[in-house]
């Protein structure tokens, strides 16, 4: 009879008996720990140990056990091309802010981050500088006049900057059934001196989709589902850190409780108004909204230095002995 144990996928596995409440925990981590990847098997360590501890803290019940699932199982159902309801349940509870922040730390000086919501399309018009990326007539016109620089303050040609907004009702394109063509975004380049300019409409505030399993987490917990008015941007040029953030107005009702903690102060600027010059030069009606705006990215090399010396810090504050790999922390074996 031909011996089968070096192909028998349990020939080598640790034995799972009578497991229970105290040992059900290091026994997972022990027979996840056959994974080759380093990374992937503290992930799945650490997964473990916090999702067992979450029920062993809160004594989960099977019928709440059983409503979460049911609850993962209908954000994937409302899910398509157009709406990804799994990153809106992670900006509402904060994990999308959070990942953010670890992973794009802000040097002095840097533009901050903010949430790349759940709208952002690879289908934007690639338009140049002056254009216009509205087509929505109802719309309070808008003139933005920005620039991108480095951290000394040196302009930055060539940034691919992608850029989007809702429309004057508070609905993003994507949200309209017979959408045919992209509005209200666009991609655009940063000239010689590091500027672009663009037509929009003013922002206006406007609630998250709650029509779905999130809108309903939301209700549950007292929580409104409206986002201050704002500008989506998104930077990329190679050899610099990516940079996603927004522009808030000023003023708006919903500055201080976005409803997936968007908002940072240094991302909230206030309209101005387009005088003679400025219509004349820009080619748009005097008394349009201004924004304007200098943005600043950081190196990749610049970003990546202050994530590694902070997670350093933060894992030494939490007695944890681990070493980096690709800049992300694996466990320091002797």
């Amino acid at each position: 009879m031909a011996d089968n144990t070096n192909t028998n996928p349990a020939a080598n596995l640790p034995p799972l008996l009578d497991l229970t409440i105290d040992n059900i925990t290091p026994n997972t981590i022990r027979i996840n720990s056959q994974a080759s990847d380093a990374r992937l098997k503290y992930l799945m360590a650490r997964l473990v140990t916090h999702l067992h501890d979450f029920a062993r803290e809160t004594r989960l019940s099977s019928d709440e056990w059983m409503a979460a699932l049911l609850f993962l199982i209908s954000c994937g159902k409302i899910c398509s091309d157009v709406r990804n309801e799994f990153i809106l349940l992670s900006d509402v509870l904060g994990l999308s802010l959070l990942v953010d922040n670890i992973n794009h730390p802000t040097p002095p000086g840097g533009t901050e981050g903010s949430v790349l919501g759940p709208f952002h399309t690879h289908d934007a018009p690639v338009l140049p500088n002056g254009s216009s990326m509205t087509s929505d007539p109802e719309g309070e016109p808008m003139l933005a006049v920005c620039t991108v620089k480095d951290l000394k303050g040196n302009p930055l040609p060539g940034v691919t900057i992608d850029i989007w907004e809702t429309d004057s009702s508070g609905h993003y394109d994507v949200q309209h059934a017979d959408r045919d063509a992209p509005s209200e975004r666009c991609v655009m380049k940063s000239d010689d001196e590091g500027r672009f300019w663009f037509k929009g409409i003013k922002p206006v505030s406007y609630p998250i989709p709650h029509d779905g399993p999130v809108g309903k987490l939301l209700e549950r917990l007292n929580r409104h589902p409206w986002r201050p008015a704002h500008v989506h941007f998104k930077f990329e040029k190679n050899g610099w850190d990516p940079l996603v953030t927004a522009l808030y107005l000023k003023g708006d009702p919903y500055e201080s409780s976005d409803a997936v903690f968007g908002v940072k102060k240094s991302l909230v600027v206030e309209l101005g108004k387009v005088d003679k010059a400025m219509a004349e030069q820009y080619g748009v009606k005097e008394g349009s909204w201004l924004l304007k705006h200098d943005f600043v990215l950081s190196t990749q090399q610049e970003t990546e230095q202050l994530r590694d010396r902070l997670a350093v810090e933060e894992l030494e504050k939490l007695g944890l002995r681990m070493k980096l790999v690709d800049h992300l922390p694996v466990p320091e074996l002797d």
